[in-house]
């Protein structure tokens, strides 16, 4: 009957359902197996394929820890042919009870006996276990070496353990592999994210690197906040729940459609259509003056006057303010009319155009910023649709919320200081910083990191940014390149 209690068992399982880094988990399995059996020594492997890779070796006369601390284990991986030990153990999902190594002859036991040799050490007994998991996969083994008796001599396993250590390398398995499970889907979560980004990125030529400066700000700010022990520093879970809400923050531009996205005039794919209108109305006016309608003084005018009403288009197109001078000039533009080839009286330029036209500042009409401001509604959509964990519950929130601001004059919810969280004011903060300094923008000159700030500031005073958060993002210095890991 094992020496292990059940109450001895039932603490064993709990430290490992509550051990959440791998490597500790890993330690924990050797260690409680080479203390249910009393033995002096183990190794754990992993099956990685057709191999069994060591994870980790413990000695404890050789004073010999390997991997304890998650280095990796520079010796060649145990190919899985029946005459190795630990193979044949997972090719047959069994224990297997080794008495003495140097009388048994089931087992090509040389690199063993080579290790005596060259070390000094004696191995006698030995003891492997499959860890085979709730589906019947064997995903590792425990090799143990050398029981040992009350008076510290190498001595056979106890048969009497096996049912302890089976029950052991079980609940190990299965820990390992809800283990391996939960980072694969972390792993499948984080590529998903990251291709959405890209594939929302590539769809305009001018947003090409946000998401990714966002991520690399953010990232370098959590890790300052760690370094310098500041309280509202985040665990591996909480940075990753922030990170992934940066990822996704714009998925929703998915839904929005190209010629506003890339829309970097006024007129957008429009223009052409005035410079063909304008080029018939000047055949128009040519055809008046051969066939005498009107005389060369009338066609001069005529002639002049669309020259100007051309320049003052293109001039107007392209320039992101308009004065009252200006617009003026295209209100009295608005107003021209011509007669076409049916006799129809026609106007120069379109209600549509002269709404492009006359926009005080940017180059998106009223309707045209609606419809980019409703990427945040449908990125609050998407992500409702999917089926965060617990430990992404807040992505759509807090991904949803980056335009909100303090003072309720942000969208679409138009929320308030007390309904948005640290977090939110900080993806918003890492947002408006890199609208302001990103360098791919073809239409605009990068701001220098020191006007953005200033810029921010104003923004604190107007009362849409967390003032506290900025100044710790001022001194994190997040925006410089460094060689600190990722979050």
């Amino acid at each position: 009957m094992s020496k292990i209690s059940i109450a001895r068992m039932l603490d064993i399982g709990i430290s490992l359902s509550s051990e959440k880094n791998p490597n500790r988990l890993l330690r924990i399995i050797l260690n409680e197996a080479m203390n249910i059996t009393g033995c002096d020594g183990g190794t754990l492997y992993i099956k990685s394929g057709d191999v069994l890779s060591f994870k980790m070796i413990i000695n404890k006369s050789m004073n010999c820890y390997k991997g304890v601390d998650g280095t990796f284990i520079n010796l060649p991986p145990v190919a899985l042919r029946p005459e190795n030990v630990c193979a044949r153990s997972v090719l047959e999902h069994s224990l297997i009870n080794v008495p003495d190594v140097y009388k048994d002859a089931r087992f090509d036991f040389s690199d063993r006996r080579r290790y005596d040799t060259v070390t000094g050490y004696h191995t006698t007994s030995m003891l492997v276990i499959p860890m085979e998991d709730d589906c019947g996969d064997v995903i590792g083994v425990l090799q143990l070496i050398n029981a040992k008796n009350e008076a510290k001599e190498s001595v056979p396993f106890d048969p009497a353990d096996h049912q302890a250590i089976l029950s052991l390398a079980s609940q190990a398995a299965i820990r390992l592999t809800n283990m391996n499970y939960s980072a694969e889907i972390i792993e499948t979560l984080d590529s998903f994210a990251k291709v959405m980004s890209t594939a929302i990125d590539a769809r305009t030529p001018y947003n090409a690197n946000h998401t990714r400066n966002m991520v690399k700000y953010g990232s370098r700010f959590l890790n300052w906040l760690e370094a310098t022990g500041n309280e509202w520093r985040m665990d591996e879970a909480e940075c990753r729940q922030f990170l992934m809400s940066i990822w996704l923050h714009d998925v929703g531009k998915l839904a929005i459609p190209q010629e506003i996205m890339d829309k970097e005039s006024r007129l957008g794919s429009r223009l052409s259509q005035i410079e063909q209108r304008f080029t018939v109305i000047g055949l128009l006016n040519k055809i008046s003056l051969l066939s005498g309608t009107i005389d060369e003084v009338e066609y001069n005018r005529r002639v002049k006057a669309l020259n100007d009403a051309d320049a003052l288009i293109h001039q107007v197109n392209n320039t992101d303010f308009l004065s009252d001078e200006t617009l003026a000039a295209i209100n009295a533009l608005s107003k021209r009319t011509y007669i076409n080839e049916k006799g129809e009286s026609c106007l120069w330029i379109t209600s549509e155009e002269y709404d492009s036209l006359s926009i005080r500042k940017g180059t998106l009409t009223e309707a045209e910023r609606e419809v980019i401001e409703s990427h945040v509604t449908m990125t609050a959509k998407m992500l409702d649709e999917m089926k965060f964990s617990r430990n992404y519950a807040k992505v759509p929130e807090w991904a949803s919320s980056h335009h909100e601001f303090l003072n309720g004059r942000g969208y679409p919810n138009h929320k308030t200081a007390d309904a948005l969280s640290r977090e939110v004011r900080l993806l918003t903060i890492l947002d408006i910083f890199d609208a302001l300094t990103a360098r791919d923008r073809p239409y605009k000159a990068p701001m220098p990191t020191e006007d953005a700030l200033v810029i921010l500031d104003g923004m604190v005073k107007d009362g849409q940014l967390d003032g506290t958060i900025l100044s710790l993002f001022k001194q994190s210095n997040a925006w410089q390149e460094d060689t600190s890991p990722a979050v």
